[in-house]
């Protein structure tokens, strides 16, 4: 035999796949999305009252958030005083084209506050507002 491979006598060849670094990457990605998640759910986080209501799919409208403090937020962005919501939620509302308002009042913020919310968004023409809350856990 003069070529110029040799091949080993009595050693099978082996076929087997290493898929540790495949699964390694699969479990850090897995860990990122776990973490990126509830990051992706619009509005400022704050801690909804627990009713029997079914959750949000998909928001195809305009959250606006009361936080514990009284604090308003249109999606993300930060609004001081009902007169400053009076003028910039129409302008939100324009730029999403929503018909739809969801609105996220913390379980303890006072109930006055997201009825003075509310009464400004009627005020303006809202088709739909939407109450968000956590689903309760069935028995």
């Amino acid at each position: 035999m003069a070529t110029g491979r040799r091949r080993r006598r009595g050693l099978p060849l082996a076929a087997d796949i290493n898929v540790a670094s495949l699964v390694d990457v699969a479990f850090t990605l897995l860990v990122i999305f776990i973490i990126a998640a509830p990051m992706l759910h619009g509005g400022v986080e704050v801690q909804l009252p627990k009713a029997d209501a079914a959750p949000i799919k998909a928001p195809e409208g305009v959250i606006v958030t009361v936080a514990r403090d009284g604090t308003l937020y249109i999606g993300d962005v930060r609004v001081e005083t009902l007169e400053d919501f009076l003028v910039i939620y129409p302008q939100q509302v324009k730029n999403r084209n929503a018909r739809n308002v969801f609105v996220k009042g913390d379980r303890d913020v006072p109930y006055g506050r997201v009825l003075q919310v509310i009464g400004a968004m009627k005020k303006l023409d809202v088709a739909e507002v939407g109450l968000v809350a956590d689903p309760e856990l069935e028995r």
